[in-house]
């Protein structure tokens, strides 16, 4: 998404802020699902691609009927670059429907700490193994304090979150371990870059739709309509404000902020998930499971932190384009997604 005047960087924080916040309430909306529609995790994230991917198409013809000398074509795009968008769209598939399926088993607070905690040390671990990355000192206090965080979590989790708590966050792992795929792969293709974010965002999205299609097929794929109306709007709300809104506005903000810095305004959306999950699901965090979650939170703190001092280009004007797009993970800096 780029508007015809630059965005200032109060805008692009506010931006970042208002998708993490959107991001933060996708997992309400798909436990709501759970009841409604009597779908499993795989078809409601199918039912998000798809509404999600719809809507970005509208939004990517509009834009191109308006500037089409500007606006990069999606068969070029995909073309240019087809095994990292197919890696990436099964990467995020994985990463969104792992989390919905933790959301079902853990409840929401504990789901998106987990996943939101674990997958940027995920990132930092396979970034140090795989792209030969030093974290340093901050990065190797902060994966200490993600394992002992996530230690607590799995030992305080009970049945006051979701009906399997365990099972729950050993899906946000595996949520978090796709967030943290798409992230390296990302790292891995450097600056090499084949259309401007929003197009890559679509063809990710087309190749995870394609993705679950089958799974959601054999999950049941069509959700019980005894509320039509009610099950309608939540499934159009998730794939317009969570994904569609929220990616167009994240990725239109990361032209103006940091990327460290929008790591650390994301984190809106656990806060976001942990208020909805306590007050409206009635969930309880016991004092194993609430020191996990500071633990894991600041754990993603400590890597911004660390950083900052590697992103500090001699050339200031070139710091926000330069940083930003070059170091932003694909679809999800927070990541998620979710």
């Amino acid at each position: 998404m780029h508007s015809s005047f630059p965005l200032s960087y109060r805008q692009g924080v506010l931006y970042v802020a208002i998708a993490a916040t959107a991001w933060g309430t996708g997992g309400a909306v798909a436990a709501e699902l759970y009841g409604v529609g009597n779908i499993g995790p795989v078809s409601v994230s199918f039912w998000r691609f798809l509404t999600g991917l719809g809507l970005l198409l509208t939004a990517h013809l509009v834009r191109r009927a308006r500037r089409p000398q500007t606006v990069v074509s999606l068969r070029a795009t995909f073309l240019a670059n087809k095994r990292r968008f197919l890696i990436t769209g099964f990467g995020l598939a994985v990463y969104q429907t792992a989390y919905f399926a933790a959301v079902q088993q853990a409840g929401l607070t504990v789901a998106t700490v987990v996943t939101l905690g674990s997958g940027p040390v995920l990132v930092t671990v396979g970034a140090r193994l795989l792209l030969g990355e030093h974290a340093g000192a901050a990065g190797a206090a902060a994966v200490a304090g993600g394992v002992v965080g996530l230690v607590l979590l799995m030992g305080g989790a009970d049945g006051s979150t979701g009906p399997a708590p365990l099972l729950g966050i050993g899906y946000a792992l595996l949520s978090a371990a796709g967030y943290a795929g798409v992230t390296l792969l990302g790292r891995a293709s450097g600056r090499k870059k084949s259309g401007g974010a929003f197009e890559s965002t679509v063809m990710g999205f087309a190749v995870g739709t394609i993705c679950l299609l089958p799974l959601a097929l054999w999950e049941g794929l069509l959700p019980d309509m005894e509320q039509a109306v009610w099950t309608v709007t939540l499934i159009g709300y998730l794939g317009a404000v969570p994904t569609a809104l929220a990616y167009t506005l994240f990725f239109a903000g990361l032209g103006v902020v940091r990327a460290s810095t929008a790591s650390v305004v994301a984190l809106v959306e656990p806060l976001t998930a942990a208020v909805i999950g306590i007050s409206v699901f009635g969930e309880r965090l016991n004092a194993f499971v609430a020191t996990g979650t500071a633990l894991l939170m600041g754990a993603v703190l400590l890597l911004v932190v660390g950083e900052r001092p590697a992103r500090a280009p001699a050339r200031k004007p070139l710091e926000a384009e330069a940083g930003c797009h070059d170091d932003a993970p694909s679809y999800s800096a927070r990541q998620t997604k979710d």
